[in-house]
């Protein structure tokens, strides 16, 4: 029987999300398809209705809606009640479940290139919602120092308390502030969205170590200044669109129970960045 999923979102034209699921379904052999669906901030009650009258199988959440989905869940998984946002949904005979895979997303990664986050001194830059999943990851591979920086200092120190509650050693500071000696951190990570036009890197890296691991959750464009930057001081580099791609696999293993062909959806998404 056929299976539908799809992207909830405002805007929604620009999501790579079809692109990636669809060419894992064709990998696979799998008779599913995977669709984007707008719905304006304001409306997501109808639009969660209008989903359910569909039988939708299972969707993914992005901006505004991965806090206020929260309302409309009848099950969440613990990831989802540690971060306090969604961005994943099965919906079993109308009963929705939620997940949130930005935090795996994120280690994905580090997994994968087995550089060990434990024990490690990390800068992070930003604090909204995709920074409060990445402190919740550094948390659970047990990162030895969080440093904050943000434009409002406020968001920095209500990030700063949550990841005091879970466990993990962290200041915060304004961006105005923090200077060019970077050479204490071995994780520099920009969770802000400067890159997205090529605006200049928001830090200086000059004094990094060699080796320093710098990430950039930005992942269109993929060279964007901070990590050009970075690379020229000999810093290894990870990608935004392998957050992204950890994201997407999760969410694939989650609503079909088998493992994700990473390879084929990385090939699809490279095509589109």
């Amino acid at each position: 029987m056929s299976k539908t999923f799809a992207v909830i979102g405002d805007p929604i034209n620009h999501s790579l999300s079809p692109n990636i699921h669809s060419a894992a379904f064709r990998e696979l052999n799998l008779d599913c398809s995977y669709i984007a669906y707008r719905i304006p901030k304001g409306e997501l009650n109808e639009g969660i209705d209008a989903l359910k009258k569909i039988k939708i199988d299972g969707f993914n959440v992005t901006i505004p809606h991965k806090v206020e989905m929260m309302k409309y869940l009848d099950k969440i998984d613990e990831s989802c009640s540690v971060i306090g946002a969604v961005n994943t949904v099965t919906n079993n005979a109308g009963i929705l479940k939620g997940f949130n895979t930005d935090m795996d997303g994120f280690l994905e990664p580090f997994w994968k290139r087995k550089i060990k986050v434990q024990g490690t001194k990390v800068l992070l830059l930003g604090a909204g919602g995709a920074a409060r999943a990445i402190v919740a990851g550094l948390a659970k591979e047990n990162a030895e120092k969080l440093t904050i920086v943000n434009r409002t200092l406020e968001k920095a120190n209500n990030l700063r308390l949550f990841a005091n509650k879970i466990g993990l050693d962290s200041n915060s500071i304004h961006i105005k502030n923090l200077g060019d000696d970077l050479e204490d951190y071995d994780i520099i990570v920009n969770a802000t969205s400067i890159g997205l036009q090529n605006e200049p890197s928001p830090v200086n890296f000059k004094s990094i170590k060699p080796k320093t691991i710098v990430y950039d959750i930005v992942y269109m464009p993929m060279n964007t200044d901070f990590l050009k930057k970075a690379k020229e001081k000999g810093a290894t580099i990870i990608y935004g669109y392998e957050m992204l791609l950890g994201q997407a696999t999760r969410a694939f293993e989650i609503w079909h129970g088998i493992e994700a062909p990473y390879n084929a959806m990385k090939k699809a998404l490279l095509g589109g960045v």
